[in-house]
């Protein structure tokens, strides 16, 4: 698959709370490219899917993948898709529910590091998960993303 051709789905846990407003579960990325990075490394628990497979399989599919729990039972609010910068899109839900983040067992992935070292090392894909209102996760969400917590936003008002 091309790179322009990806596709990539999530969820988006929100939760309401009494005087803050929707707070929404975002991930860091992780990885070395990541791990000093705040701004722009947050993103939605998502992944790729292959056309065989629908959005929404995927989405509760790799909700699974990256956090170790199963996807929550509840209304999806479809929020939509976007393009990435790098050309993949991404479509998303939203999911009215909660977890501890305590609870998250992330899946990893392997890379080559430091590059042209030969040594293969495992990371998490998300190196931690938090619960945030939709300022702070603004200014740390992949910059793409951001219209989903607009999309949220409206629902929920």
């Amino acid at each position: 698959m091309s790179k322009r051709g990806r596709h990539s789905a999530g969820l988006l846990l929100f939760r309401r709370t009494e005087h803050g407003g929707p707070q929404v579960l975002l991930g860091h990325m992780g990885g070395p490219f990541f791990a000093r990075r705040e701004a722009g490394a947050w993103t939605v628990p998502k992944g790729e899917y292959d056309p065989e497979e629908s959005a929404w399989d995927a989405a509760r599919r790799e909700f699974q993948e990256e956090l170790g729990l199963p996807p929550p039972a509840g209304a999806a609010v479809p929020l939509g898709e976007v393009r990435q910068t790098g050309g993949k899109i991404v479509t998303v839900w939203a999911v009215e529910a909660d977890l501890d983040p305590a609870e998250v067992t992330p899946g990893t992935f392997t890379m080559e590091w430091p590059p042209r070292s030969g040594r293969v090392l495992e990371f998490p894909e998300l190196d931690r998960v938090e619960w945030m209102g939709l300022d702070r996760a603004r200014e740390v969400i992949v910059t793409a993303q951001a219209v989903f917590l607009d999309r949220l936003a409206e629902h929920s008002a």
